[in-house]
């Protein structure tokens, strides 16, 4: 007998707005089956796995769960029915202890209290289940991202959830911790359970999904077995093209003065006796493992931070940047590592975010023009194909990809003649890393130079004139792109 989904949705419509960003999607999740959604960043992925969680309420089309009719009023309703979604950025409550996250909402009671024994008992069997090395006393907000995801699995199975749809679960992660999730959802699919797995790292997907549903401008455009396909096919229908490799820019830079020279640069703890210059027109790389010390080092170099010796020269003068604005007029800019905790402020508006450091640019007598800085802001969209409604859309709306794509927006206003890029295409996806890659190419045949930290090597060896490795916070080798 062939076996039924456990989650049908049939012409699946969503709108915002009166802007329609799902289009008659059809998607089957079975059971004992990894199926990947992809797609570029708006692609409609994400919001697909919102309706079948009860985030959103389709405006179209049917939903059908374990052979019913599914109407949804809320996330807690999926939940009871068995559909848990796990997100891009934990949601965990980090001063409460593990088993109180896992419990949350529906705590095993005594009477008319919590029965803390039996909450705690259940709590670390389910992290036993899950292969999970913290207990159940720790406080959540102490533990790595990784840990805090296996705390929302943990609270999915406490409702004994037979569909996980998991939202980008992993662009936080370190490739250990991948490798160790990807080893639970294959014990959780063999157990029955449908996963639905929505992502647009290619390497990841076809090493965990049985099955591919690829999505392009709010469309469903194909269905494939993940034996059936390479990644070159699902590449050309996730973006509607043929997408050419990435090719390194040689820039001018061999006889130019260093536009970045860092002089045995320390900060206790954090990294030691660091020196190198960077010239305008020129990519130098950073790379390294996590923990390696690239992240503080880009940050004290901007003034996030302060270095406790060693010298900063920017265009041939010595600098001591106390904060990020003495950097920005020494003519330094950093895209962030975390665009969602230092990069932007989600409840406002695409403009507003993106002319944070440049307001008084966009102001006359005080006050601030908002069709000015409209104006300035779509320059920038258009350029990096950010997909949006309109520039006063909240940028909390938006896809992850799109918005890394307002941070660099704001950060290139500011005229830099020296950028730090941190992770610059964390949560990007393949169309829009080779336009974020030749938009870096454009900047460097512009004269900018670039530090460019990312955890991708193939990134850091393709776009980098010369590659710098940490370890331990100190510079351990330099090779020659």
């Amino acid at each position: 007998m062939t076996a039924q989904p456990l989650i049908r949705a049939r012409g699946l419509r969503m709108a915002f707005g009166g802007v329609e960003v799902v289009k008659g999607v059809d998607l089957d999740l079975m059971p004992g089956e990894v199926h990947a959604i992809m797609g570029e960043n708006g692609a409609g992925k994400s919001t697909v796995a919102k309706m079948i969680a009860g985030v959103h309420r389709p405006t179209g089309g049917s939903l059908q769960a374990f052979g019913g009719d599914l109407a949804l009023t809320n996330p807690r309703h999926a939940l009871e029915l068995g559909i848990a979604l796990i997100h891009q950025e934990p949601l965990t409550f980090p001063d409460l202890t593990v088993a109180e996250n896992v419990f949350v909402g529906h705590q095993p009671k005594r009477g008319a209290s919590v029965d803390w024994k039996t909450m705690h008992e259940r709590a670390a069997a389910l992290l036993t289940t899950l292969g999970a090395k913290f207990g159940t006393e720790a406080l959540a907000g102490g533990l790595s991202v990784a840990d805090q995801q296996t705390i929302e699995l943990a609270s999915a199975l406490s409702y004994e959830a037979k569909v996980l749809l998991m939202d980008e679960t992993t662009a936080a992660l370190t490739p250990k911790e991948v490798a160790e999730l990807f080893e639970t959802v294959r014990r959780l699919r063999d157990e029955g359970r449908a996963i639905a797995f929505v992502s647009h790292r290619l390497d990841e997907i076809f090493a965990i999904a049985d099955r591919i549903t690829v999505m392009r401008d709010g469309e469903k455009v194909a269905e494939l077995l993940t034996k059936e396909t390479d990644v070159n096919e699902v590449v050309r229908l996730m973006v509607g093209r043929e997408v050419r490799p990435v090719a390194k820019v040689r820039g001018s830079h061999a006889e130019a003065a260093p536009a970045l020279r860092i002089q045995n640069l320390s900060q206790t703890g954090r990294f030691e006796n660091v020196s190198f210059e960077v010239r305008p027109g020129e990519i130098v790389g950073l790379a390294g493992l996590v923990g390696a010390g690239r992240t503080e080092l880009c940050e004290a170099i901007f003034g996030v931070t302060r270095p406790t010796s060693g010298e900063i020269e920017v265009n041939g003068k010595s600098v001591r940047l106390r904060n990020p604005a003495e950097a920005i007029r020494a003519g330094l800019a950093m895209v962030p590592e975390d665009r969602q905790h230092d990069g932007l402020l989600l409840p406002m508006t695409i403009s507003q975010n993106a002319t944070l450091a440049t307001l008084k640019r966009h102001s006359a007598r005080g006050w601030l023009r908002d069709r000015k800085e409209q104006a300035a802001t779509e320059s920038f969209t258009g350029r990096l194909r950010t997909v949006c409604r309109s520039v006063t859309q909240p940028v909390r709306e938006l896809s992850g990809g799109n918005q890394q794509k307002v941070v660099l927006a704001k950060w290139l206003m500011t005229g830099p003649k020296v950028l730090l890029l941190d992770e610059p295409t964390r949560g990007v996806d393949i169309g829009a890393k080779e336009g974020v890659h030749e938009l870096i190419r454009e900047l460097v045949r512009e004269g900018l130079a670039i530090l460019l930290v990312s955890s991708d090597l193939n990134e850091v060896l393709e776009l980098s004139d010369r590659v710098l490795v940490m370890h331990e916070g100190r510079i351990a080798a330099e090779i020659d792109g």
